[in-house]
């Protein structure tokens, strides 16, 4: 029998450490831009671990962002995100969220958590051995949600510098599909951009007893709905990963009046930049035909983050190091579906990758991300922390040579 890895072995004899963080977190839920409190509690364990160095505020007040070794190449740059969701929690646990309306309902308290665990291993592990490069752990803020500049905490971070130096990234992502021991890993494009539209019908109202002497916005309206609804399954290819969805409609104030407009909101995701490109297109097209209908129509459209591209050559460490912390885990090769994430910006500009960490509670209760439910196994945080630091020692090994560590690491 194969002796346990030691990374995964140190990692579940702190286990209650992580669970511990990750309730804390839990239980005291912040929304993007607004993580002040998390990311004190952040740098609090930070400041406890030897050897890390901590730095705040850098291009987002409350991101934080440790530092382990020469501050030399080669760099690896973890990252997780650390901001809530506008979720009232339905769970009951005795760490359910103290603020109403606002819950940790996508596992940024377990990402966090399981990089303040791989920070802790990692920072024992190069004690007494010479780390020849530099460990960037990147917590980090606003992903669920843009500012006033329409940017959410990634770009920021970008521009801040904080991935100056570092030849990859690594991230990871709660998976409640997925049980405890496996993992979801795809090459490419493998969630969606992620465009928001909001188009206007305008019309000239009037008295609802005589609909003949108006032109009326909400007739306009279902022949234009039939146009978006349209678009995927008849303008773009069966093959395209594609979605048009609307999430909000709103028009009038009384039964008797007719309205002069009705506002339209809408999500847009797509996978290739040319379907991206076409789905604009043909979604101003279908509110342009408010023209022909006596109307008019006035259209804002925003891009938002762009697909996530994992790197071929980094998940084949990562998948290296998953293989290494545990050789049981079990495998899904395949797209993460339609949702969106900001790590894709950092794919955009060095070669990185995230993967899915199955932690499904299996008891019966539909606990999907983004919703009132959602909860996770917590035997998820240890694995995830030894696979994130297997993940930075064989990076580091692989470009800095450094055989004899390997040797030791492998013993």
């Amino acid at each position: 029998m194969q002796d346990k890895d030691e990374l995964l072995n140190a990692a579940e004899k702190m286990s209650g450490k992580f669970s511990e963080w990750r309730q804390t977190l839990h239980q005291f839920p912040e929304l993007s831009f607004q993580e002040f409190e998390t990311a004190d509690f952040i740098a609090s364990v930070l400041a406890t671990i030897d050897g890390i160095t901590v730095n705040r505020g850098i291009g987002v007040q409350t991101s934080v962002i440790a530092t382990l070794g020469t501050g030399q190449e080669p760099m690896i740059a973890l990252r997780a995100d650390i901001d809530a969701l506008p979720i009232d929690e339905a769970n009951t646990c005795a760490y359910r969220s103290k603020t109403p309306g606002i819950m940790h309902a996508c596992g940024h308290d377990a990402h966090a958590a399981i990089l303040l665990g791989a920070a802790s291993l990692l920072a024992d592990y190069f004690r007494d051995k010479p780390l020849g490069g530099t460990l960037k752990f990147i917590f980090q803020p606003a992903e669920e949600m843009i500012d006033e500049e329409s940017k959410s905490g990634s770009p920021y971070l970008l521009e801040a510098g904080a991935y100056d130096g570092a030849q990859l990234a690594i991230a990871l992502h709660m998976c409640p599909w997925l049980s405890v021991g496996e993992v979801q890993m795809h090459d490419g494009i493998s969630m969606a951009n992620v465009d928001v539209f909001h188009g206007v019908i305008h019309g000239t109202g009037g008295h609802g007893a005589y609909p003949e002497l108006s032109s009326d916005p909400t007739w306009m309206l279902g022949i234009i709905l039939q146009a978006l609804h349209g678009i995927v399954p008849r303008k773009i290819s069966a093959l395209e990963p594609a979605v048009v969805s609307i999430g909000q409609i709103h028009a009038g104030a009384a039964s008797n009046i007719i309205p002069n407009e009705v506002q339209v909101e809408g999500t847009v995701r797509s996978y290739s930049a040319s379907t991206r490109d076409r789905l604009e297109t043909e979604i101003h097209e279908a509110f342009a035909l408010s023209k022909q209908l006596g109307g008019d129509y006035s259209f804002q459209y925003q891009r938002g983050e762009p697909a996530l591209a994992n790197d071929k050559h980094v998940n084949e460490q990562i998948k290296k190091a998953i293989e290494k912390t545990d050789p049981s885990i079990n495998f899904t090769h395949q797209p993460f579906g339609m949702g969106g994430e900001d790590f894709a910006y950092v794919t955009q500009q060095l070669p990185g990758a995230m993967f899915f960490l199955g932690c499904a509670l299996g008891d019966g209760i539909e606990r999907d991300l983004h919703t009132p439910h959602f909860d996770i196994d917590e035997r998820s945080l240890p694995l995830g922390a030894a696979i994130l630091a297997n993940a930075a020692i064989g990076f580091l090994m692989q470009t800095a040579g450094h055989g004899e560590q390997e040797e030791q690491h492998d013993t």
